[in-house]
């Protein structure tokens, strides 16, 4: 085969006349796609360098045993696309425009690489993932679904699982719900987000926020052009006379068991907070990210089932089933019904078809609440390792908030402070926590350490070492 001319600093290609060599013996009339894209790859991948000359169309077609016209067509194509350049008698070379760069897949899902123990919270067990009833759900799904269902959906979402979502979220949460207000999302952030620009499009600039709170509320309001404003929670829930100070009209809420300080809103400030609402002509925003894992007693049912003109409410299967299903619900008044639909039309027009007749099939055979009864069993009894691990590791360590939910607030004795020196030594042992102090607005660096752990994706046996692991760093 003839060799095309070294490139500018030496660089002879021979080896990337090789890729041609699968296109040559293609198909006939597949022959010239396929020396086209080859000639791209070659370009784009660095194996034919910018400056290098490449052979006369007649010398390639020779040595490639095709026509001189298929290799003249696929020069003169890319000469039109910029990868190659040609003068009149001076030959073809490979053009200076094109940066070669090997296309990489990154991975930027939130995990912590290289830690020996991770309590960082806010992340389920995968491993509980009901596999052979989402299997067995699958296969009825796709063996005879209706064809419209395949065409664009009704961005609410499918009637069948917002007719579904109703009876579960009544029966279960307490919450008023009709399904035509009920909209399929993929999420509690793209519900929090509909809301922001809901509330925009109604002239609202600012949402009140927990705090200590979630700290991506931030971030996630300030895309829909609305400043996040800080407001203090106490033993009760939220405060409302800072509330009331701020000018808010609306508000972030997570009353089940408040993230992070893991207390339940008492009854009197529930009602204080929907007197407030009234009172301002306002919205409550109840995010009940992990109201069904209460352990000691009965869940607290939703806010919105006191009011559900005044209460939007939002949840998902990211603690039930699995965060990757992006699936969760969003229940809004009847006033923002339609803002929040059109919004969503134009933000994706609608959930996925097939992932929503899936799940609505899991939520009426009844497979939905025994998974939610299996991961209870599982997140109970973590609970308990970690709490029994902190007693025996970390003697005088105080456990707050309510036996609920994926994670505890861990308050250690004064002797493992300051805090930035305990975090620093349990950083260099491989093992990841969360500080308090992160999910607080302008928090100041604390002297008594305060953690915010995750136990829901840690097995039993991996608490006890993860914890010991803690201790023995502590320690120095």
């Amino acid at each position: 085969m003839t060799s095309p001319r070294a490139g500018p600093e030496g660089h002879t290609p021979s080896s990337a006349w090789e890729l041609l060599l699968p296109a040559a013996s293609a198909p006939a009339r597949a022959r010239g796609r396929s020396l086209r894209t080859a000639l791209r790859e070659a370009v784009r991948s660095g194996r034919l360098a910018p400056g290098t000359r490449l052979p006369s169309s007649r010398d390639l077609a020779a040595d490639l045993g095709v026509s001189r016209g298929l290799v003249t067509e696929a020069y003169e194509q890319l000469t039109a696309e910029g990868y190659l350049r040609s003068g009149r008698g001076a030959g073809t070379w490979v053009g200076e425009a094109v940066r070669a760069a090997r296309p990489r897949a990154h991975d930027l899902a939130p995990r912590t690489p290289g830690a020996r123990a991770d309590f960082v919270p806010g992340t389920p067990d995968p491993s509980l993932f009901p596999r052979a009833a989402w299997a067995a759900a699958h296969r009825a799904v796709l063996a005879d679904p209706p064809h419209r269902e395949l065409g664009y959906p009704d961005p609410r979402g499918l009637p069948r699982l917002r007719t579904a979502l109703a009876g579960l979220l009544a029966r279960r949460r307490g919450v008023v719900a009709d399904p035509e207000r009920i909209v399929v999302v993929s999420g509690v952030t793209q519900a929090m987000t509909l809301l922001g620009f809901a509330l925009r499009a109604r002239g609202l600039r600012s949402v009140g926020v927990e705090d200590p709170g979630s700290p991506q509320h931030a971030g996630l309001y300030a895309s829909a052009g609305i400043t996040a404003v800080p407001v203090p929670v106490d033993g009760e829930g939220l405060t409302l006379e800072p509330l009331r100070a701020s000018g808010a009209r609306a508000v972030v809420v997570t009353p089940a068991h408040q993230f992070p300080t893991g207390i339940a809103y008492s009854a009197r400030r529930r009602a204080d907070l929907l007197d407030w609402a009234r009172s301002v002509d306002g919205l409550v925003l109840e995010d009940d990210y992990d109201g069904d894992f209460r352990y000691d007693r009965a869940p607290v049912g939703a806010l919105q089932g006191l009011d559900p003109e005044r209460v939007a409410y939002t949840g998902s299967v990211s603690k039930s089933l699995a965060p990757g299903l992006r699936l969760g619900w969003l229940l809004v008044p009847q006033a923002w019904t339609d803002e929040v639909v059109e919004r969503k039309r134009t933000m994706d027009l609608g959930h996925p078809a097939l992932d929503q007749a899936l799940f609505a099939r899991l939520v009426e055979r009844g497979d939905y609440d025994r998974q939610l009864r299996r991961c209870r069993r599982a997140y109970r009894e973590r609970r308990d390792a970690l709490v029994a691990a902190l007693a025996a590791h970390f003697p005088g360590a105080e456990v707050s908030g309510i036996a609920a939910g994926l994670h505890v607030i861990a308050s250690l004795p004064e002797r493992f402070g300051p805090q930035e020196r305990f975090l620093a030594r349990v950083a260099r042992a491989g093992v990841a926590v969360r500080p308090l102090t992160d999910c607080a607005h302008d928090a100041e660096p604390d002297e008594r350490v305060r953690l915010v752990l995750g136990y829901a994706h840690v097995p039993p046996a991996r608490i006890h070492e993860g914890v010991r692991l803690m201790a023995e760093a502590a320690a120095g």
